[in-house]
């Protein structure tokens, strides 16, 4: 919570994490602590002082109970008690949020790393996270901060006007809301968006995609682009390893593509769990038929993180067959991340065939556009690049 960091703490953290000397010293102007106006309208969790956000998209049920309507677990929460996420509280039968304004990672990070390679490329994100998420992934990279709630970390007071103005001083051309699992401050991105939207920034989400229809669609008035982690294309993996549900987030994909939101696909390949020619090629297959072969699909290596340190890290040439096979189903843009320098990180005219982007790991190299299209032969590549 703000009044328990000090600047310093807080500062060096940032630093720690390879964050720009030159945004640290924008940070220590616009960081502060609760003070009494907030502390007044706030709500105490285990000592910890959180902005009094009602959540949205949940109802009241008897004997102060409410019920979630944020995403497809639809938590059935008693008096005092959390939802699954772990920052949804029920306070006298009204449901907040504890993540408001209160994030536990700022950064600046070039927009590949998200990654998007179709969406303003060379370009910085200013990225925010809090504390949570929705669904459980036994290879969380992130699970320090994505597994626990906000009264477990040092998080500082960061209301969305500001979040805009740093983004903006920072020279961001856009805010990424990212790390844990943005669906669980849903109500500080909606904000967020807002506000970068009046300063003339653009909004991207990384996501799970575990969320009902009603707010993904409400996000996307105020969202410029989407990446959704699709883990896996069976039920039981994402049972297994996820301890969530497939077809929400399939469904979250389709509805994407119905509201013409530009959104990338991110499958993370693990050794022996969802590496196969069959997966590879049914969600290739269901990509093409319900996405269109337009929509870039990112293989990403895996490496031993959380309670998966006994897996080995994913063979190159294991994602090279996998592009492969997306490319043989007709999918027109796939890459191979987490192996800088690979030449498949580069993205190609699917009619001439020359680099209309190189890349090599988070670094823009080269851009052979002219007005989204291929510099070479005129093909419309899609994608939002200026």
């Amino acid at each position: 919570m703000g009044s328990e960091i000090s600047r310093r703490q807080f500062l060096g953290d940032i630093a720690e994490k390879g964050t720009s000397l030159a945004l640290i010293s924008q940070v220590m102007g616009l960081i502060q602590p609760f003070g009494q106006a907030e502390a007044s309208a706030g709500i105490v969790d285990s000592k910890h002082i959180f902005v009094a956000k009602e959540a949205m998209h949940y109802v009241k049920l008897g004997r102060r109970a409410v019920r979630c309507e944020l995403c497809p677990w639809g938590c059935t929460v008693g008096e005092g008690q959390k939802g699954l996420c772990r920052v949804r509280k029920n306070v006298d039968g009204t449901c907040y949020t504890l993540v408001y304004a209160n994030p536990c990672a700022v950064h600046i990070d070039p927009i590949e790393k998200k990654p998007f390679f179709h969406f303003l490329p060379g370009t910085s994100a200013f990225s925010i996270a809090t504390a949570g998420c929705n669904i459980e992934c036994k290879f969380c990279q992130n699970w320090d901060i994505a597994q626990v709630g906000p009264e477990q970390l040092r998080n500082v007071y960061l209301p969305p006007e500001r979040v805009a103005q740093l983004a903006q001083q920072g020279g961001a051309k856009s805010i990424a809301y990212t790390y844990s699992e943005p669906v669980i401050f849903y109500e500080y991105v909606l904000d967020t968006s807002r506000a970068a939207k009046k300063l003339g920034l653009r909004n991207v989400v990384v996501s799970n995609g575990f969320i009902n229809p009603k707010p993904m669609e409400q996000w996307c008035k105020y969202l410029d682009a989407v990446k959704i982690d699709l883990k896996a294309y069976s039920e039981s993996y994402y049972q297994k390893i996820c301890s969530a549900r497939l077809q929400p987030v399939l469904d979250t994909l389709k509805l994407l593509k119905q509201l013409g939101m530009w959104f990338e696909i991110v499958y993370l390949v693990i050794p022996t769990e969802n590496d196969s020619d069959n997966e590879f090629k049914g969600v290739c297959n269901w990509i093409g038929e319900n996405l269109g072969a337009d929509v870039p699909l990112h293989f990403s290596r895996f490496s031993p993180a959380y309670k998966m340190k006994n897996y080995p890290p994913t063979p190159v040439k294991t994602l090279e067959r996998a592009r492969k096979i997306a490319q043989d189903t007709g999918l027109n843009y796939v890459y191979i991340g987490n192996v800088a320098g690979s030449e498949a990180e580069n993205t190609y005219c699917p009619k001439c065939g020359k680099v209309v982007v190189r890349r090599k790991g988070y670094y823009v190299l080269e851009v052979n556009l002219k007005e989204g299209k291929c510099k070479f032969c005129g093909y419309e590549i899609p994608g939002v690049w200026t």
